[in-house]
């Protein structure tokens, strides 16, 4: 019998996922008429899967096509004669099983599916804790680990991890982010997308120069860089936002983990034989090991254990407002809060911001302000270029707008303006002050906090770790005031 052919998604592209048979990559450019995509996102797959077809040469078969399906059975693959490593998405994991390819198990991540099952059996949803998730990791690996227990005496450093922005400083100081050399690989899907435009497809943002690793050598190369250039600072700064430093001491090593280019666990253990050479400290490289190990291979398994229903039925604080057009747009210029401002313009030229813009300014202002959590999940996965479908329903309704009503978060990520003034340099330039809320200076975060908590009092007062604020609100003298001048600016 012939040996099957192993079609690889665009997010199987690394050597992880390759055990050396034939393989087809598929390259479908319909999808960006379906969902909305930030140019430089679109650009970004389809490189990394053209390179990943040059790589593979005569062992590969690239196929372009505007259905999946088609491309396959047009193809002849399906059957016996169709191999996949489990897909990571419910849409194309229904595909496969309904082509009758021969499935292997999942692979990319440092628990396996049926490890975390076995984890999460007996528990209660909001009984899937991620600090219990991660312990049990470290302990099952050793990773961090002594005889006598995890390094340093406790599993997280997180408290030693949030110190702000250096004062009167514009950025940390640090070299410029890693940054690929364009090829002619780019040069030909830039023009691909730009006949795609030119046909009416609309994408998010704006086109520029390839930001993030695209193959093996080069998700390689940003991960020496980070080692290099911005471990020891990742742990201090990891929570701090700059005007002037989008990347500060982050490793963007997202994007090429999604990818597959990258294995999170050759991240981990190079990272941890930084801290045992003496090279790297400890509240740093726990600080990746516990993003990789812990949060990302947790929102992974929460996307299959919570099901493909998820995001669509989650709606705990009744958030219906539809996102506001220049979100789409990632249109800054149209709102005069400067953090907010910033964050869409930089997602808008780059798809990208670090996970501190996304909580505490994006997140935060669209749990304030009501937003739909479905359509929000919707435009985070489109607008940054590692959104992936599985990343994002976890991160978005669960952790950011608490619309599983605590099953990811324990507690709605809201904060007013203060929290936003003390961990970046945004609020100087801002015509807002964070320090008012009611009148032309009122911040639209502080305002907003006591506003989003009058609304959604009745569904969090049974939350005991909302008791003190919900406390403050009701001491608020102001508080009719606040509301109706909130209700009265409307989205931002």
């Amino acid at each position: 019998m012939t040996a099957p052919t192993r079609w690889l998604t665009a997010e199987q592209l690394g050597p992880a996922f390759d055990d050396g048979g034939e393989i087809v990559l598929i390259e479908n450019t319909a999808v960006f008429r379906r969902r909305p995509t930030h140019r430089q996102k679109a650009h970004l797959y389809l490189t990394a899967l053209r390179h990943r077809a040059r790589e593979l040469g005569e062992r590969g078969t690239f196929l372009q096509a505007g259905s999946y399906r088609t491309a396959l059975t047009d193809a002849g693959l399906s059957g016996e004669r169709l191999e996949v490593i489990d897909p990571p998405s419910w849409a194309a994991r229904r595909l496969v099983r309904e082509l009758g390819a021969s499935i292997l198990s999942s692979r990319g991540f440092v628990t396996s599916e049926t490890e975390f099952a076995n984890w999460a059996a007996g528990r209660k949803p909001t009984q899937l804790v991620m600090d219990r998730f991660y312990r049990e990791v470290r302990e099952r690996t050793g990773l961090l680990m002594t005889p006598a227990g995890p390094e340093g005496g406790q599993f997280s450093f997180d408290a030693d991890n949030r110190q702000p922005p250096p004062k009167g400083a514009a950025t940390l100081g640090l070299p410029a982010p890693w940054q690929p050399i364009e090829d002619d690989i780019d040069a030909e899907v830039r023009a691909e997308l730009d006949r795609l435009e030119a046909d009416g497809v609309r994408f998010l943002g704006r086109d520029g120069p390839r930001q993030f690793a695209a193959t093996r050598d080069e998700a390689l190369a940003v991960l020496d860089d980070f080692i290099e250039t911005r471990l020891g600072d990742f742990g201090p700064y990891e929570d701090a936002m700059m005007l002037g430093d989008d990347t500060m001491a982050h490793a963007r090593l997202s994007v090429p983990l999604n990818l597959g280019l990258l294995h999170p666990l050759e991240v981990v253990e190079r990272v941890v034989a930084e801290f045992e050479a003496g090279r790297a400290p400890l509240n740093s490289v726990e600080g990746l090991v516990r993003q990789l190990i812990g949060w990302r291979d947790w929102v992974w398994h929460l996307y299959w254990h919570l099901g493909p229903d998820y995001t669509r039925n989650n709606n705990a604080l009744d958030a219906h407002v539809p996102l506001p057009a220049h979100w789409w747009a990632l249109d800054g210029s149209a709102t005069d809060a400067r953090c907010l401002s910033h964050t869409l313009d930089t997602v808008g030229g780059t798809g990208y911001a670090h996970h501190i813009p996304r909580l505490m300014v994006l997140g935060n202002a669209a749990l304030q302000r009501g937003y739909d959590p479905a359509e929000l999940t919707a435009w985070f996965q489109g607008a940054f270029v590692d959104g992936t479908p599985w990343v994002m329903p976890a991160n978005v309704v669960g952790m950011s707008q608490w619309a599983d009503g605590g099953v990811v978060a324990t507690k709605p990520y809201a904060s007013g303006g203060a929290y936003i003034q003390r961990m970046s340099d945004f609020c100087g330039s801002c015509r807002f002050n964070p320090k008012v809320r009611v009148g032309p200076d009122a911040c639209p975060f502080t305002a907003g906090y006591w506003a989003f908590l009058d609304r959604v009092e009745p569904s969090i007062r049974g939350n005991h770790r909302m008791a003190q604020p919900l406390a403050g609100l009701r001491r608020l003298a102001d508080r009719e005031q606040v509301v109706e001048q909130e209700r009265a600016r409307g989205p931002i």
